[in-house]
């Protein structure tokens, strides 16, 4: 594989009476849904030349959906100690650096990693934590989501948008993009959803307020209930669109951002390159250049939409 080629070839050895390598995960989601991307990791580990259970052991912490756990399994992680510590989402990363200042912590998708204050900058983080950040600007990303949205609901002037408000990098996100749809004549309207019940009062807002279309912030716990999300909007005959293809694979219409595999498959190189000697705080964080768009063909006929032939034909992946 390409993302392995060179000097990242070599492993660094463990000699006779080391312990291997310990890698911690720090996930703030049930491990059954986060088995393809242990599978993901732990391959590319091995593409690294990292063997669990020879020069490699990886500690998994998974809290289930229980943002509050994370303190306690991040400092599990810490007093073992593993060696480098992986962690998704921004509630994980967060947990994690409130845990060590000293043990590196490599994030895989993190949201405005700056405005978050897990690192200084972009180019210097100048702290123990690196890695990659899932972000791009409102304007390339909402803009262009709104954009696909008219293709399909040519009369979009109500937007809804779906977010948890303890993901506070959000907030911030959110007033960006009602500043950015407003120049496009579309109101919005920003619903907070935090726990299971939000969800099906949010779409009955919706609803009630003759929304045309939703979009659905990204985070572990609306990951979590995605299909929850797809149902209901299928009830409610209100178009999705989001920024992970597993949205849509779990029925909801669209979406267009950063594909998660990919992420997943460059922190392993971050990591490698750490237990190699560099320093997280010179590591500079990795920023997605890459998007695709993925769109729920069965989804737009349960909800009467007719999808341009254009736009199927620009789609990275069609699910019938």
């Amino acid at each position: 594989m390409a993302a392995v080629a060179g000097d990242l070839l070599a492993a660094p050895r463990v000699t006779d009476g080391q312990r291997p390598y310990r890698i911690g995960l720090l996930v703030e989601g049930p491990q059954e849904g986060f088995v393809d991307y242990q599978k993901l990791i732990e391959s590319t580990f091995r593409d690294l030349g990292y063997i669990d259970k020879q020069n490699v052991r990886f500690e998994y912490r998974f809290a289930g959906g229980q943002t509050q756990q994370l303190p306690r399994l991040a400092r599990e992680l810490t007093e073992l100690p593993v060696d480098v510590l992986l962690a998704p989402s921004n509630s994980a990363i967060g947990a994690a650096r409130e845990a060590t200042s000293v043990i590196p912590i490599v994030m895989i998708m993190a949201a405005d990693p700056v405005r978050a204050k897990f690192i200084e900058t972009l180019a210097r983080p100048g702290t123990n934590v690196t890695g990659l950040t899932a972000d791009a600007a409102p304007e390339t990303i909402v803009g262009t989501q709104v954009g696909l949205l008219r293709e399909v609901a040519p009369r979009l002037s109500r937007l809804a948008i779906l977010w948890n408000p303890d993901f506070p990098v959000y907030r911030d996100y959110v007033r960006d993009a009602s500043s950015l749809v407003k120049g496009l004549g579309i109101q919005l309207q920003a619903i907070e959803t935090r726990v299971p019940p939000d969800i099906r009062e949010a779409f009955v807002a919706m609803h009630r307020n003759r929304a045309d279309a939703v979009i659905v912030m990204p985070d572990d716990f609306t990951f979590t209930h995605r299909r929850q999300i797809g149902d209901l909007a299928a009830q409610h005959r209100i178009p999705t669109m989001c920024y992970l293809r597993e949205f849509v694979e779990a029925g909801c219409l669209m979406c267009y951002g950063v594909n998660i595999s990919s992420l997943y498959r460059r922190a392993p190189i971050y990591v490698h390159r750490i237990l190699k000697g560099a320093k997280p705080a010179d590591l500079p964080v990795e920023q997605p250049t890459v998007f695709e768009m993925v769109i729920n063909l069965k989804t737009g006929r349960a909800l009467g939409l007719t999808i341009p032939p254009s736009l199927l034909a620009r789609a990275d992946q069609v699910i019938e």
